[in-house]
């Protein structure tokens, strides 16, 4: 029996989350940004065919999956590595992604909305990364263990 704790798991379920981490914090960073610019290039999203982007149910629907996703690895990347670090990065930046999209109006509001969403984003990126490079040290811890 090995040593390492992800050794029952599937073939490929090791690299699925690698890969869903990563998509995780793609995705975080790309919704940080464009929340950042969305005020500066509103006028021209229409024009280049990209009004979706501004609607608030897009932007409501992206933010709850995105959570469901930041959520999700969150735990499966605690189960490997049993650091709750990645979580203190993680609630807050949940709970300013959900304050940011859906307490302030982005017509109403809109720097303090771009202020929540923006740095929410950036922290659910954060914590993703430091989900991987945890996961990545347990792995790589794993593996140099010589069976006694």
């Amino acid at each position: 029996m090995s040593s390492r704790p992800d050794a029952n798991l599937p073939p490929n379920h090791a690299g699925l989350s690698h890969v869903a981490d990563r998509l995780g914090a793609t995705a975080s960073l790309l919704c940080a940004i464009h929340c950042a610019a969305l005020p500066f290039v509103l006028a021209l999203l229409p024009a280049l065919g990209l009004g979706f982007l501004a609607n608030h149910g897009f932007e409501r629907a992206f933010i709850a999956c995105a959570s469901v996703l930041a959520v999700t690895m969150a735990a499966h990347g605690y189960r490997r590595h049993r650091v709750a670090r990645v979580f203190a990065l993680l609630v807050p930046g949940l709970l300013m992604l959900w304050i940011g999209g859906f307490v302030f109006d982005l017509s109403h509001a809109t720097l303090w909305h771009s202020l929540f969403v923006v740095a929410g984003g950036t922290c659910v990126a954060l914590a993703h990364v430091a989900n991987l490079r945890l996961a990545r040290m347990q792995t790589h811890n794993c593996d140099c263990v010589t069976p006694a």
